[in-house]
């Protein structure tokens, strides 16, 4: 049975795997051979080219796929330079009659895309783009009016009560490349995605990019932690969230597999508080976060609450600093910081308090944090750090109330109990008394120098006092409404 194309180009950008990839899937079922290529393309993000740690993440993640597709005897492309250019020459070299790729929605990119798309349709070649990445595209899930949902729960009850749960794809069999003369490949080293210094050490002992890493970290999150998710997720010191956040970003895994492989073909209950449940959750948060991103792209720099424009922020190098280091005094917050450096990842409760005191107790502009996170985290991602970032500050859909100032001691002492989270990533507080552990200031000189910590040498501080730091904030918070109320 003759096939509809002769050669398919399948564009990988984040979606990179063999499973469940409906570009690919179409590729292979529709076209007689295929061309797999990656495209590197940095400045074509606009002011959010990839991170330092996403980068590193990249590397890996290509590499795996690599192998994947030379275990099936076809090669993955690599090539260097504006993506329409590049993927217009390929057409050219390899007469190419279809080209293939998963969405992605983020503003440069849709922009980018549709460029694209309209330049092949005008070239008479075949063009044809797929979700590869969500639950239900962005415009699929609206309110009754038809307008984008600025709140999840609304949001969520509409996505479970419109989603049909369906089985993922397998990888495809079969797969034939087509001939590549003329085409002159990189090697991955060639993109220079590695890091030069060697902050990246502690990436290896906690992460295994690829498809296969993305698998095992579904399996592991099943057997050890899903049932009791909703205990354990707040719990820095555990071991209870699942980790899928980079793999989802890169797309090695999908969220449709991460559903099927936990729920099946169910639908949850939307206010159900199970284990399972409330994780897939988390997984409407992420949709929450793109559907917000594709309908207001905006909020990558500006508030949607228009009025924290004129929001009177503290600008303080030296503060942005201490946050950025770890040193800021409190113990929870230079923990997860120091955590963040060291593994490239962040545990989400301690995600909140950070960014909660940078943006309040520091008065420091919420992009600020959003560009450290931006360049450090392996799972960085627009819309999630997006929706994040103005969540916390309050200034975004469905945030948090500015008045709501997380307590990083009182956090400290309710989510890390033990200190063991602390005394971890803070190896200097580790012989403190618990009592003190997450107030090392209000500790008796004795208890001090019992644990060998000296205030202001072996460890910083406080850079700001709680109480006043929080009436402050409160302050300029009121600034804003009594502005707005003019």
């Amino acid at each position: 049975m003759s096939k509809e194309f002769t050669t398919a180009i399948v564009w990988f950008r984040r979606d990179l795997r063999l499973s469940d990839n409906p570009a690919l899937t179409a590729a292979v079922k529709r076209s007689e051979t295929i061309l797999p290529v990656f495209i590197w393309s940095p400045n074509e993000h606009g002011s959010w080219a990839p991170g330092g740690a996403s980068k590193w993440w990249l590397h890996h993640s290509l590499s795996g796929l690599g192998k994947a597709f030379a275990e099936k005897d076809c090669e993955l492309l690599i090539l260097e330079g504006p993506s329409e250019k590049t993927i217009l020459e390929l057409v050219k070299k390899t007469s190419a009659d279809f080209v293939v790729w998963n969405r992605l929605y983020e503003p440069a990119a849709v922009k980018r895309d549709e460029k694209i798309k309209k330049s092949l349709k005008e070239s008479g070649i075949g063009v044809e783009s797929f979700n590869g990445s969500l639950l239900l595209e962005p415009w699929e899930n609206m309110n009754q009016s038809g307008k984008p949902y600025k709140v999840f729960t609304p949001f969520w009850k509409s996505l479970v009560q419109e989603l049909k749960p369906q089985k993922p794809l397998r990888a495809p069999g079969g797969i034939t490349q087509s001939d590549k003369p003329n085409i002159k490949t990189r090697k991955l080293s060639d993109l220079s995605l590695l890091p030069k210094l060697d902050w990246d050490e502690g990436f290896y002992e906690y992460w295994t990019p690829g498809e296969e890493g993305g698998a095992k970290a579904v399996r592991r999150f099943k057997g050890d932690c899903a049932k009791e998710y909703s205990d354990t997720r707040n719990r820095p010191d555990l071991q209870g969230t699942s980790r899928l956040s980079p793999h989802l970003h890169f797309g090695e895994i999908s969220p449709r597999q991460i559903w099927h492989k936990l729920f099946g073909e169910q639908k949850p209950k939307p206010s159900s508080k199970s284990g399972v449940e409330t994780f897939l959750r988390e997984i409407g948060w992420r949709e929450f976060a793109h559907h917000l991103l594709f309908h207001f792209p905006e909020t990558v720099s500006e508030p949607l609450r228009q009025e924290f424009e004129e929001f009177p922020w503290n600008k303080k190098k030296d503060f942005l600093r201490a946050w950025q280091k770890g040193q800021t005094g409190y113990p929870i917050v230079d923990a997860g910081m120091r955590e963040l450096w060291h593994t490239g990842w962040m545990h989400n409760r301690v995600r909140m308090i950070v960014a909660s005191f940078l943006v309040k107790h520091l008065l420091q502009p919420w992009q600020d944090g959003a560009r450290w996170f931006w360049d450090t985290l392996v799972d960085a991602d627009l819309a999630n750090n997006s929706l994040g970032w103005q969540w916390t500050a309050g200034c975004g859909a469905d945030a948090a109330p500015y008045f709501r100032v997380f307590n990083p001691i009182l956090q400290g002492e309710k989510f890390d109990p033990n200190g063991d989270y602390v005394r971890k990533w803070c190896p200097e507080l580790e012989k403190l008394d618990n009592s003190y552990l997450h107030k090392p200031w209000e500790a008796p000189k004795e208890a001090l120098s019992d644990a060998g910590v000296e205030l202001g040498k072996t460890y910083p501080e406080p850079l700001v006092d709680h109480q006043r730091a929080r009436r402050t904030a409160l302050e300029a918070y009121d600034e804003i409404k009594d502005k707005k109320a003019a």
